[in-house]
């Protein structure tokens, strides 16, 4: 992996952030506020940082938002998509599946990866941010999000990643928030809270702790 990520140009290792969470299930009602979060706070996080972006790589949802706001403040830091082939549409290509969906424009790489189903790439997701990372720290930013989140959170978990989730941004990330503060709301939910791994933010109560909370997380290496 480390050899793939140099013939694409990532040559040298550097902080991660993962970004996981809602890309077609993402309400209407909530579209402004989440793009209003990513051009106001998660891209001037990830410039000021100068971390490796990772995240699903496709136009929708998150990773659309990502990449519109990384483009609209100028931004430097890499945005790298990782997909699974078989659920993607590639120039030139007939779309391999009726809900296959095209990469997102804005994204400075893609890594294309084995599988035909969403959720293939999300250990996949993981082990690349780890290898990025390799001899810094790495945290993974929840947002929003449906079932394939919970999986995606669970490969953050195991590759022993801190874990941000953003209560108020709705479904899963609302749901891992609810378990962090003991209410039972999915077993699942329950169980990665329990890992130790996590936290939650209140954006609507403190839209501004997300930097502070992720650069206590990345400071060591970072020596902010």
């Amino acid at each position: 992996m480390s050899e793939a990520l140099l013939k694409i140009g990532l040559h040298r290792t550097r902080p991660a952030l993962v970004l996981v969470g809602g890309a077609s299930g993402i309400g209407e009602a909530d579209k402004a506020r989440l793009q209003k979060l990513f051009l106001e706070e998660i891209a001037p996080l990830a410039q000021e940082l100068g971390v490796a972006v990772v995240d699903g790589g496709t136009d929708a949802g998150i990773m659309g938002f990502m990449g519109q706001a990384r483009t609209a403040m100028g931004g430097t830091f890499p945005l790298i998509g990782v997909a699974a082939l078989g659920t993607v549409i590639l120039p030139n290509v007939p779309p391999p599946s009726s809900d296959a969906a095209p990469l997102e424009p804005n994204h400075t790489h893609f890594i294309l990866v084995p599988g035909s189903n969403w959720g293939d790439e999300s250990p996949w997701i993981a082990h690349i941010a780890s290898v990025l990372s390799q001899g810094f720290s790495s945290a993974t930013i929840v947002v929003n999000g449906g079932e394939i989140t919970f999986l995606d959170v669970s490969y953050s978990v195991e590759a022993g990643r801190s874990v941000v989730t953003l209560d108020g941004t709705g479904r899963t990330a609302d749901k891992l928030a609810a378990a962090l503060r003991g209410e039972a709301t999915d077993q699942r939910a329950e169980q990665l809270a329990a890992s130790g791994k996590m936290q939650a933010i209140a954006l609507i109560e403190h839209p501004a702790r997300l930097t502070a909370v992720i650069k206590e997380i990345l400071s060591k290496l970072l020596h902010i």
